[in-house]
């Protein structure tokens, strides 16, 4: 029965997202040397409305930064000859994005572990019931609200349901093209509950905390990126301008929403939305957090790319009381995943290791009182980006779990 629903689940046909193509657009590479060079990105950024990969917003440039953006055919033509004409060097990483992303997908691996494929919502879904059902005594499922558009999300509830009591949110996929996130998620709960019992390290875990795990915040954001625009970051709601979709989930959490770093401009990828919670993403998140906030012990959020480990605050440059253990526990996860395959990864506050942000998930839970409280940003460095190739799944994923596994034990070791 197990491996028939398993199956079923994983039996969809391969395919590539569909809608907006990508042929001969392009990804530039800049790192300015000095103000000039940044305040001209900040204008070509501005005037074009460019895709900035890294950092997310144009106003995060700095002298020295590695910077990616993405620009159509037009756009890069143009954008060489300024660069050249103003001596900014650049490189041009990518050609031609769509190959790119044609070839994210290991299309002559279609036998492959399904754990190490990227999967549409709908396989999604089917997959996260299937573990509800086939390991009843280890897993269990709540749907906590749905999506702008009506799709239902999803929480496995993971851990030992006779003894564990404490608990840990493992939220996934708030920015739709991010895809290693959801990705990950999924790798979690397969690997949790196929070592349970083998690994005495995961089988203490799931005996002590439950391991709510949301593989998808934004529903009809990933959906977006699979039917129309394999770049899009925001969720599917309309904005007070007709022609703008989307708000930035991560924008939109009731912690010094509309503070510093803030983005009002409905045609934003970063636009924080019309009120805190204005999104039902939000709202159904919010509401299941704070109904389950006595058991919870941590959070954490996990996107890409940059290879980070963050922790609060975003909106301030005010340290959170227990800074000291934040960063103790951000230096062994960052160690522990660092052993496998020497991956290096940065950590520390997001307000100075990445950049100021208002209004994001675990700034939000952290005042709440969920005191740790942690934010990953995934492979790679900006090589790939958010096109991260299929074959780097698997190590991507066995790293970080070492990461989550070493924040989860500090909790029961030192703290529950």
């Amino acid at each position: 029965m197990k491996l028939f629903l398993l199956s079923c689940c994983f039996a969809a046909s391969f395919c590539v997202p569909r809608g907006r193509r990508f042929d001969n657009e392009k990804l530039f590479h800049v790192t300015p040397r000095n103000d000039n060079e940044v305040q001209f990105i900040k204008y070509l950024g501005n005037t074009m409305k460019l895709d900035f990969w890294k950092p997310k917003y144009v106003h995060h440039v700095t002298p020295k930064s590695k910077v990616y953006f993405h620009a159509d055919v037009e756009q890069s033509k143009v954008i060489a000859e300024l660069l050249e004409h103003e001596g900014i060097k650049y490189k041009i990483i990518f050609h031609d994005l769509q190959k790119v992303i044609d070839n994210q997908f290991n299309k002559e691996n279609k036998s492959k572990k399904v754990s190490t494929r990227y999967r549409e919502w709908k396989e999604i879904a089917m997959w996260a019931y299937s573990i509800s059902i086939n390991y009843p005594n280890l897993a269990s499922i709540v749907q906590i609200g749905e999506s702008f558009e009506g799709r239902p999300m999803l929480v496995l509830k993971i851990g030992n349901q006779k003894s564990a009591k404490k608990g840990v949110f493992l939220e996934c996929g708030i920015h739709a093209r991010e895809w290693i996130s959801p990705a990950f998620c999924q790798w979690f709960v397969m690997e949790a509950i196929k070592t349970y019992g083998k690994d005495k390290e995961m089988t203490k875990l799931l005996d002590s905390l439950i391991f709510h795990v949301l593989p998808v915040l934004n529903v009809d954001g990933y959906v977006f990126t699979w039917t129309d625009d394999r770049f899009w970051r925001k969720n599917r709601a309309p904005t007070p301008i007709d022609k703008c979709f989307g708000t930035d989930l991560n924008r939109n959490f009731n912690v010094s929403w509309n503070g510093i770093g803030f983005i009002g401009e409905p045609c934003s990828e970063g636009y924080g939305g019309t009120a805190p919670e204005s999104s039902p993403e939000i709202k159904a998140l919010v509401a299941y957090i704070r109904e389950n906030i006595q058991s919870l012990k941590a959070y954490i959020s996990v996107h890409a790319f940059s290879q980070l480990l963050l922790y609060p605050y975003g909106y301030t440059e005010e340290m959170p009381p227990n800074h000291k253990k934040l960063d103790e526990i951000a230096k062994s996860a960052v160690k522990a995943l660092h052993s496998l395959y020497n991956t290096n990864y940065t950590y520390g506050p997001i307000y100075t290791t990445i950049y100021p942000a208002s209004g994001s998930s675990i700034d939000w839970i952290y005042d709440e009182g969920i005191k740790y409280s942690f934010g990953f940003e995934l492979r790679d460095e900006g090589l790939f980006g958010f096109l991260l190739p299929e074959h780097d799944i698997e190590p991507t994923c066995r790293e970080t779990m070492l990461a989550v596994k070493s924040i989860a034990s500090y909790l029961i070791d030192k703290e529950i």
